[in-house]
């Protein structure tokens, strides 16, 4: 008789959808808060977007225990950074650190898939996308995690950004108004909800802009 192995996994994927848009002043990003495996909600109310900066809002979809312990090595990190140069990081300087960070654990990768977004040094939106083992660009608005196959065509419908290879280079930047950009982001998710099982219950929407950061959210289906 064959001795038959469990299949074990280091790996889980929890589900749930991140996305995020940068305006000429402003930057939206916003997740729902499910957390589910398989067929199971663990939670309907865990939040995927963690403040690193005061100008620098990650959102990550994937396995959140690598996504935690992501985070917690990206904060002692940035202490270390303001102990050194007595300032916060920019998000373009986040941005290279996070890279740098997967990057390193490319062999065994934190199994985490994130959207940075932030105001950079001239205040204006950013957002940077990433795979995860490091690579990134920075863009417009993006879509991570389980309804991200959905979400993303309907952003390119709406919002299509110039070339990257056209030249002179063109602003990634949307050119919507803030209130818009919100509305979107909750037109998106409510189409995303109807499709994806492991989308729905509540939505997280952080906006940055000169005056601070600000939250809203917004009730999704909860079946």
């Amino acid at each position: 008789m064959t001795k038959e192995h469990a299949n074990w996994s280091p790996y889980d994927n929890n589900g749930g959808s991140c996305v995020a848009i940068a305006g000429a002043d402003y930057c939206v990003v916003a997740a729902d808060t499910r957390m589910s495996t398989g067929y199971n909600v663990l939670t309907r109310d865990y939040s995927k977007i963690c403040k690193l900066a005061d100008k620098a809002v990650l959102a990550s979809s994937g396995f959140q225990a690598d996504i935690k312990a992501l985070q917690k090595h990206l904060a002692a990190r940035h202490l270390i950074y303001q102990h050194q140069h007595n300032k916060q990081m920019s998000c373009p300087a986040v941005a290279q650190l996070l890279s740098n960070t997967l990057y390193y654990k490319r062999f065994f990768p934190y199994y985490a898939f994130n959207v940075l977004s932030g105001l950079d040094s001239e205040g204006k939106g950013c957002v940077f996308t990433y795979d995860a083992v490091g690579s990134y660009e920075r863009v417009g608005y993006s879509a991570q995690g389980s309804g991200s196959t959905l979400i993303m065509p309907f952003l390119d419908n709406q919002l299509k950004s110039p070339s990257p290879l056209l030249l002179p280079a063109q602003d990634a930047v949307t050119p919507l108004s803030e209130s818009e950009a919100i509305d979107l982001v909750k037109t998106v998710f409510a189409s995303a909800t109807e499709r994806d099982i492991y989308t729905g219950d509540r939505l997280e929407v952080v906006v940055l802009n000169a005056d601070g950061i600000r939250r809203e959210y917004m009730e999704l289906r909860k079946d």
